[in-house]
């Protein structure tokens, strides 16, 4: 494939006009400091406009069904070609998604055991979980019971009327809860009367004093009809007779919050839901999903629901050595099974199992999965745009990565990666550099051409891709001043690990992806030691409404200041209550739809994209409105509170303290009042952390707090550690930057290996005794990674 693909003038948030050109048919790196404009380029622009031109080949009646992309910003494009997006989302896919349905391997399987299993089932779908006539009809195939625990839902010192029900559902004065406390039996007549009936429960009466009768009718009765008082025009109003049929408690939340499935519900009903349910493995089906018939059915003494929790690497010698490898029948299957599981294994995920739930994948995992679903296909021609494939690799996967992604270009199709990673850039045929800053200082192309003219080109990622750090001198190593002990941790895939934690050190926790680093870590230490802030790799939320003043808290204290200086209420000065614009309800825009075709979004000629009333702008504070505020960079308002600071104001000094840990991180450079949704992966995990660190704590654990960094950005964020560490914290943190662990004082490494032969610690001690005397995976890739 010759030629390149251009796209020229693209203005996506911060760039400046750049013009974007691939070569077709090569790997390239696009690289930078995080937020300097690389996925405003690659994603926003180029993987945005090859989707929507996709869609005009569709006819209409399909297109109307199809995501509708409004145009990016950009004067022109050349030689573009599909894409195919593989980005850091989540799986998901909910309680019913595994890594076999995901990878489409258990349907494949299903087909095998429908041929040659015996007795057999019948056909494909009575071996899938998902289908009614094949899964467990207790759990509906979901492996697990989710049940009322009738002891967490009521307190049986109180009576109905003094709240007995613990759940905000059945709260006093709800509906639900007149359907208890405010009920007689209804006989059926033609006009009933409520007034002469007896109440089925006296509300005044703590449960602990009801009779074995009463408890079973409130908790499980049925099968006859209620009568209540109801007033649907006020408390004023006569009351109506309103007749229900009765349904006890534990029906009712049931079918209410339990059938529906929990993942289902919002967040805050989800998480009451969880305070009075209890989760099991299903005692029917053992967790296994199927139905009788189902698990009945076997191949050379193997079931369905056996396989499917074997590792891969287990699964894929078993279905070589087999007798139905070699069937006319099953052979076929077993071929399509085995090569999508030998692809699986080669990304070097053969410690996973099919029966695994997609949403327990990290990051990491999950895009390497998705990755490998594309390795099958005979489509050639395509580009392939990766959003950092090396998060959550250990440096010997990253290895096994460069072997996927060439088998790609190999196959004559386009890749193009968004990378920070100093091995995966050095893969590279092309690399293209965003910067030279990040947010406005960026958007510019800095550099274009080969990885050796990169070394040679001064921008800032050449600086630091020539240049390895070999590790901390000894004598800036940090003595431990105690330590926080972990015994016969046995979580998930640990078996009996104890390990000593150093207090007041930094310590860097490695191994390979899925040897049990973050089990340990985020997992059994966490627990033990429950004052410790834990920041994990759970995603920052990104809606439009949040920006970087609001997500940590400033914009609050803020509001209060305007309100008590004028005397108004604090909901004037936000865009999501009072003072929103009503021209967009405070987005700023207005997204049109335009039927057929694509949609349009527009700056609200209301407000002018400032989001707020009119009269909410003439109210000042120090000169300043709400809307100038939010146009500051966090510097400039750091600077602009601090005279107010300086005096008796005590909400400038709160602004100050939570907006000064995002010019700690790097990111003095964002506006205030930037959406969230708008900013880079690596400018979210820094937000996450900053907003943290006003908590005070002796413990902090990180999970991979490199994500999404630049290695500029990487040294920035191990002086911050520093600072921790040496304000007398103990810092853990879970990573496979090879310069953390060069940094660190002290290394725990588990292995040897991942999953079932990973989970014990092969490894603790300094960085240069790893490095000097250790045979790990570890100190392997870390004596590669040092200075010459």
């Amino acid at each position: 494939m010759r030629g390149e693909l251009v796209v020229r003038g693209g203005r996506e948030n911060n760039l400046r006009g750049v013009t974007l050109r691939v070569p077709l048919g090569r790997l390239t790196v696009v690289t930078g400091v995080s937020g300097s404009g690389k996925s405003s380029l690659v994603f926003d622009t180029l993987a945005v406009e090859s989707q929507r031109q996709l869609n005009e080949v569709f006819p209409w009646f399909l297109r109307n069904r199809l995501p509708r992309f409004e145009r990016p910003k950009f004067e022109f494009v050349e030689n573009l070609t599909p894409a195919i997006i593989v980005d850091q989302k989540p799986v998901g896919g909910g309680a019913r998604s595994t890594v076999g349905t995901m990878t489409e391997v258990n349907p494949v399987l299903r087909v095998l055991f429908s041929r040659c299993g015996e007795p057999s089932a019948g056909l494909s779908n009575m071996y899938s979980f998902n289908d009614p006539q094949g899964m467990c009809p207790s759990c509906q195939g979901l492996g697990r019971t989710v049940r009322l625990d009738p002891g967490m839902l009521l307190d049986e010192s109180k009576s109905l009327n003094e709240g007995a029900i613990r759940h905000p559902a059945f709260a006093v004065g709800t509906n639900y809860w007149k359907r208890y406390a405010e009920v007689t039996r209804y006989d059926g007549a033609a006009t009933p009367a409520w007034e002469d009936a007896e109440l089925l429960f006296d509300p005044d009466k703590p449960l602990r004093d009801y009779s074995p009768d009463e408890r079973e009718l409130l908790l499980y009765g049925g099968g006859f009809r209620t009568q209540r008082p109801h007033r649907p025009h006020g408390d004023d109003a006569p009351p109506s007779i309103a007749v229900n049929d009765y349904e006890g408690l534990v029906p009712r939340f049931t079918r209410r919050f339990i059938k529906p499935g929990l993942e289902s519900l919002s967040e805050r009903d989800r998480k009451h839901a969880e305070r009075v349910v209890s989760e099991g493995v299903c005692p029917d089906c053992r967790g296994a999903r199927l139905n009788e018939r189902a698990l009945a059915s076997r191949i050379e003494g193997q079931s369905l629901a056996d396989l499917c929790t074997w590792e891969i690497r287990e699964l894929v010698g078993w279905l070589a050595d087999a007798k139905v490898a070699r069937d006319p029948v099953g052979g076929p299957a077993v071929a399509a099974a085995s090569a999508a599981l030998r692809r699986i294994d080669a990304v070097g995920l053969g410690y996973l199992t099919l029966d695994r739930p997609t949403r327990t994948l990290s990051g990491g995992e999950g895009q390497r999965l998705k990755t490998v679903r594309h390795l099958g296909s005979s489509l050639t021609g395509m580009t392939y745009l990766f959003d950092e494939p090396s998060v959550g690799l250990h440096a010997r996967d990253v290895d096994r990565l460069g072997g996927l992604l060439r088998a790609l270009c190999d196959k004559g199709n386009t890749v193009v990666i968004v990378e920070h990673d100093r091995d995966v850039i050095a893969l590279a045929d092309h690399v293209i550099d965003m910067g030279p800053g990040a947010g406005a200082h960026g958007g510019e192309i800095v550099f274009e051409g080969g990885v050796e003219q990169l070394e040679r080109s001064g921008t800032l990622t050449g600086e630091h891709f020539r240049t390895r750090k070999g590790l901390k001198p000894s004598a800036r190593r940090r003595t431990p001043t105690g330590v926080l002990p972990v015994r016969g941790a046995s979580l998930h895939n640990l078996r009996q690990v104890s390990a000593d934690i150093p207090a007041g050190v930094l310590t860097a926790v490695t191994g390979v992806a899925g040897s049990g680093k973050s089990t340990l870590v985020t997992g059994v230490f966490a627990a033990a030691y429950p004052e410790a802030i834990v920041l994990d790799q759970s995603a920052v939320g990104i809606s439009p409404r949040s920006t970087p003043a609001t997500y940590t808290e400033t914009w609050e204290p803020i509001r209060r200041m305007f309100a008590r200086a004028h005397g108004v209420e604090p909901g004037l000065f936000s865009f999501n209550s009072t003072g929103a614009c009503p021209g967009c309800q405070g987005r700023g825009t207005v997204t049109m739809d335009m039927a057929f075709m694509d949609p349009v979004t527009t700056v609200c000629e209301v407000c002018e994209g400032r989001r707020f009333r009119e009269e909410v702008l003439s109210y000042r504070v120090a000169g300043k409105n709400v809307v100038d505020l939010l146009a500051m960079t966090v510097d400039e308002a750091l600077e602009h509170f601090a005279d107010q600071a300086g005096g008796a104001d005590q909400g400038a000094r709160l602004v100050r303290r939570r907006l000064g840990p995002l010019s700690e991180v790097g990111l003095g450079y964002l506006t205030l009042g930037r959406p969230l949704s708008h900013l880079s992966g690596g400018e979210r995990q820094r937000i996450k952390l900053a907003h943290r660190l006003h908590e005070t704590g002796s413990i902090y654990v990180f999970d991979e707090p490199t994500t999404g960094l630049h290695m500029a950005d990487v040294e920035a964020l191990l002086a911050l550690l520093d600072r921790l560490v040496d304000a007398g914290n103990t810092v853990v943190v879970v990573e496979h930057d090879l310069d953390v662990v060069k940094h660190a004082d002290h290394v725990i490494d588990i292995g040897p290996e991942a999953g079932a032969n990973g989970g014990q610690v092969v490894f603790a001690g300094t960085p240069e005794e790893l490095a000097r005397t250790a045979d790990t995976h570890t100190a392997e890739y870390l004596r590669r990674a040092l200075p010459e």
